[in-house]
C-alpha cells in the first residue's frame, strides 16, 4: 500500500544541494534570469535580486527544508500538520502553483531539446549572425505543432525519471549540473575574446543600475523569485548550511548565465543601441537567439560546444520538470495513490495543460506572470505557518538540530517575523499601485483584463482558491496519510521514522 511506503529522502548533502539547484537551473537561471535582468534595468534588478537572496530566499529555504524534514510529507500533509486541518488548502495551493509553473516550463524544456538537435544536426553553424538566429527562433515558435512535439518529449522524459525516484535524480545531477556550469563558463568567457568592448558593455549593463528602474515596483517584484518546495532530507543533515549553499549556488549559476547571455548580446551587436534594443525587449528567446549566434561564430568548435551546452541545458531543464512532477506526485502518494499510477495521470495532465503555452508565447508569458508571482504568495504562506508554530521555537527545535554544522541566530526570527511581511506588503503594494496606474493602454486593459494586469492575476488565483478552500480542503485533509507529527507531538518523530 502507498501508505506504508516511507518518504523518499536524499542520501547526501551534495545530492540535495545539486538537486535543489537543478530545480531552477536551466529554466530559472539560463532562460529566465538573463531575460528578467535585461528587461528590468540590469544593475537595478541585480540589487533587488541580491537583497532578496538573503532577506527572503535563504530564510525561506531553511523553513521549507525544516518543514519537509520534520513532517516527512508533501506540501498538503505538511501544511495540515503544521498549520491545522482547516489550513490544508495552503498545501494544496503550494502544490498547484509549483505544478502550474511546470505546465509552461515543459514548453521551455522542449525548446532546449529542439536547440540541442539544431546544434547537433549542424543547422546552427549555418547561422552567421543574430538576424539568422532570430529567424531560426521565429520559424520554430511559429510552428505550434513542432513546439508541442518537443513539449511532449520533455514531459515524457521527466515522467520516466520520476518513476525511478530521488536516487536517479541525484545521480544525474552529480554529472549534469557541473557539466552545465562548465560550459556556461565557456559561454561567459568567449564573448570577451570575440569582441571585448561589446562584452564589457554587456557587463556594465548587468551591474550598473539604471536609476529609473530602482523606483519601479515591476523591478522589485520580478527580482523576488522563489525556490520550489524541497523534498525531505536525510535526518542527519544541517538545514541552515544546506539552505545557504543551495541559495548561493543557485544564484551563482544565474550570475554566470547573466554575464554569458548579456555579454554575448552586446558582443554580437553592431552597435550599443542595437544591443540595448535586444536586451530591453525582454524576449523569451533572448538566450536561444544570442547563444546560438555565439556558438555559430566559433566554427567547428562551436558545433561541439553548442551541442554539449544545449544537451546539458536540456538535462538541467529536466531537473526543473522532475522537481515539479515529484512535488505533485508525492502529495498523491500521501493520499494513497500508487506512485506509478500517480506519475502517469499527472504527466498526462501536465502535458495537456501546457499545450496553450506551446501554441502562444503570450499565453506562456501570462502564466509565468500569474504563477511566478504566485510563488511569492506561497513563500509568505510558509512564513505565516512558521509564525503560527512559533518563530523562536521553530528555529531552536527544527533548524538548529543536533546535526547542525552552523547555528542560525535570532536574525532569522526577525526576518521571518518582521521583514517578510514588510517585504511582501511593500513590494506587492508598489507593484499593484504601478499596475493600476498603467491600465489605460487600451479599452480592454483599462478594465484590467490585459495579459499582465492585476485583475487577470487575481481572477485566476481566486478561482483556484475558492475550489481549494471550500471544496477540497476537508476531503484532502482526511485523505492524506499521517506523518510523524500529525498528532501534534513534535518531539517523538525519531521513533516513528525508525519504525518504518
Amino acid at each position: 500500500m502507498a501508505d506504508d511506503q516511507p518518504s523518499e529522502q536524499f542520501s547526501s548533502r551534495l545530492g540535495l544541494i545539486l538537486t535543489t539547484i537543478g530545480a531552477a537551473v536551466g529554466t530559472g537561471n539560463i532562460w529566465r534570469f538573463p531575460r528578467e535582468a535585461a528587461a528590468n534595468g540590469g544593475g537595478a534588478f541585480m540589487i533587488g535580486w541580491l537583497f532578496f537572496l538573503f532577506a527572503w530566499s535563504i530564510p525561506l529555504l531553511m523553513a521549507e527544508f525544516a518543514i519537509g524534514k520534520k513532517t516527512r510529507l508533501g506540501t498538503i500533509g505538511a501544511m495540515r500538520d503544521m498549520a491545522g486541518r482547516n489550513f490544508t488548502w495552503l498545501g494544496i495551493w503550494m502544490m498547484w502553483v509549483g505544478t502550474a509553473v511546470g505546465f509552461y516550463y515543459a514548453v521551455v524544456m522542449g525548446w532546449t531539446i529542439r536547440y540541442f538537435w539544431i546544434a547537433l544536426s549542424g543547422d546552427m553553424s549555418d547561422a552567421s549572425d543574430t538576424t539568422e538566429t532570430q529567424a531560426l527562433w521565429d520559424n520554430f515558435i511559429s510552428s505550434p505543432m513542432e513546439v508541442v512535439f518537443f513539449q511532449l518529449i520533455a514531459v515524457a522524459f521527466s515522467a520516466f525519471i520520476v518513476y525511478n525516484g530521488i536516487s536517479g535524480i541525484e545521480k544525474a545531477n552529480m554529472v549534469l549540473i557541473p557539466l552545465l556550469v562548465a560550459f556556461l563558463i565557456v559561454a561567459m568567457i568567449y564573448p570577451f575574446i570575440l569582441n571585448p568592448s561589446g562584452a564589457i558593455t554587456g557587463l556594465k549593463f548587468l551591474f550598473i543600475p539604471q536609476g529609473e528602474y530602482l523606483f519601479k515596483g515591476e523591478t522589485w517584484i520580478r527580482a523576488l523569485t522563489q525556490s520550489a518546495w524541497s523534498t525531505s532530507m536525510r535526518k542527519k543533515e544541517d538545514i541552515g548550511l544546506n539552505a545557504f549553499l543551495t541559495g548561493l549556488g543557485n544564484n551563482s549559476v544565474s550570475l554566470i548565465a547573466g554575464v554569458a547571455v548579456l555579454g554575448t548580446v552586446f558582443a554580437l551587436s553592431d552597435s550599443t543601441a542595437e544591443g540595448l534594443e535586444a536586451v530591453e525587449s525582454g524576449s523569451s528567446g533572448l538566450t536561444f537567439i544570442h547563444l546560438t549566434a555565439l556558438f555559430a561564430s566559433m566554427g567547428t568548435a562551436g558545433w561541439i560546444v553548442g551541442s554539449i551546452f544545449f544537451l546539458a541545458m536540456s538535462f538541467a531543464a529536466l531537473t526543473s520538470m522532475v522537481s515539479t512532477l515529484q512535488g505533485c506526485v508525492v502529495n498523491f502518494v500521501d493520499m494513497g495513490w500508487e506512485r506509478k499510477e500517480a506519475v502517469r495521470y499527472i504527466a498526462v495532465a501536465v502535458a495537456l495543460a501546457g499545450i496553450p503555452s506551446a501554441f502562444s508565447l503570450e499565453f506562456l508569458d501570462n502564466q509565468d506572470f500569474v504563477w511566478g508571482t504566485g510563488l511569492i504568495v506561497s513563500g509568505l504562506m510558509v512564513a505565516i505557518v512558521v509564525m503560527k508554530f512559533g518563530v523562536s521555537k521553530f528555529r531552536k527545535e527544527l533548524i538548529n538540530t543536533q546535526y547542525a554544522d552552523i547555528q542560525i541566530g535570532k536574525w532569522w526570527e526577525y526576518i521571518i517575523k518582521y521583514v517578510f511581511p514588510i517585504e511582501f506588503v511593500a513590494v506587492f503594494g508598489f507593484f499593484i499601485y504601478e499596475k493600476l496606474q498603467d491600465q489605460s493602454h487600451s479599452p480592454i486593459e483599462g478594465m484590467g483584463l490585459g495579459l499582465f494586469t492585476i485583475i487577470t492575476m487575481i481572477v485566476q488565483w481566486a478561482m483556484i482558491l475558492i475550489i481549494f478552500i471550500f471544496v477540497l480542503n476537508n476531503k484532502v485533509a482526511d485523505k492524506t496519510k499521517k506523518g510523524p507529527v500529525s498528532d501534534g507531538n513534535f518531539d517523538e518523530d525519531v521513533e516513528w521514522a525508525e519504525s518504518l
